[in-house]
């Protein structure tokens, strides 16, 4: 079972939206069918995981034989479902967002270190000649937070603002904290998911970005969210003493 965040009533519709991107770790991908059957420009769905950058950009690994990669290079117009009402008793009253972009090939470090920490199984095939790592570069979203609460988010308002020379935005930094954590502190990381309601055994944190922090367990994925933005290794840090401290 995933834990996906409860909305808090002074998150902003971007906030509440990228707080859900942030969460999930699948997503359904909405492409154009490429070709020139009578079937072309059909809107095509297909199940992807999902890793997001430092910002909140959605990070794909796809493979080149896959329709959906067909259709992006012909046309790299996409949009990505999160769904987060899976554990509701009435689906229609949860969170959900479309993710409205373009879909452009990423072969930076950060991000496939970003999707191979959030998916360490892709590591077995990351490595493919036909599989590649692309980034949704975010244009419009749509949140759905039940019934009534309905909102049009323009793509900057979605992603975490840039801030420059921000040190935990370097995978190197984000990486030797998380590994520091799994290996020093595994009491304090079975004390996140504990502190989320879960089973704490055999929990590993994966990413650590400005709002927050993600956790997993074989199939199973978590997040727990800062008070305040952290930049910094030493914030993220006081973060989690902070939460330590509170219980």
């Amino acid at each position: 079972m995933d834990d996906q965040p409860e909305e808090s009533p002074d998150q902003s519709p971007g906030e509440a939206a990228r707080a859900l991107i942030r969460a999930l770790d699948a997503a359904t991908l909405a492409t154009a069918l490429a070709g020139d059957s009578d079937e072309s420009g059909w809107p095509y769905a297909s199940l992807v995981l999902v890793a997001c950058d430092f910002y909140a950009s959605p990070i794909l690994l796809i493979s080149q034989l896959a329709e959906h990669t067909k259709n992006i290079a012909v046309d790299n117009r996409v949009s990505l479902l999160y769904d987060g009402t899976g554990q509701r008793s009435d689906r229609l009253s949860g969170e959900r967002v479309s993710v409205l972009g373009r879909a452009v090939r990423d072969d930076t470090l950060g991000a496939a270190a970003r999707y191979l920490a959030r998916h360490p199984s892709a590591e077995g095939y990351a490595g493919f000649a036909d599989f590649a790592f692309f980034r949704v570069e975010v244009t419009r979203a749509h949140l759905v937070a039940g019934f009534g609460r309905i909102d049009w988010i323009d793509g900057p308002d979605l992603l975490f603002p840039e801030i420059p020379a921000v040190p935990l935005a370097d995978t190197a930094e984000e990486a030797e904290l998380i590994a520091e954590m799994n290996k020093n502190h595994p009491p304090f990381v079975r004390f996140l998911a504990e502190n989320l309601g879960l089973d704490g055994d055999s929990w590993r944190m994966t990413g650590c970005d400005p709002e927050g922090c993600d956790l997993r367990r074989e199939g199973n994925v978590a997040r727990i969210g800062f008070p305040n933005p952290v930049f910094t290794q030493d914030e993220a840090r006081e973060a989690f003493r902070q939460m330590r401290e509170r219980e």
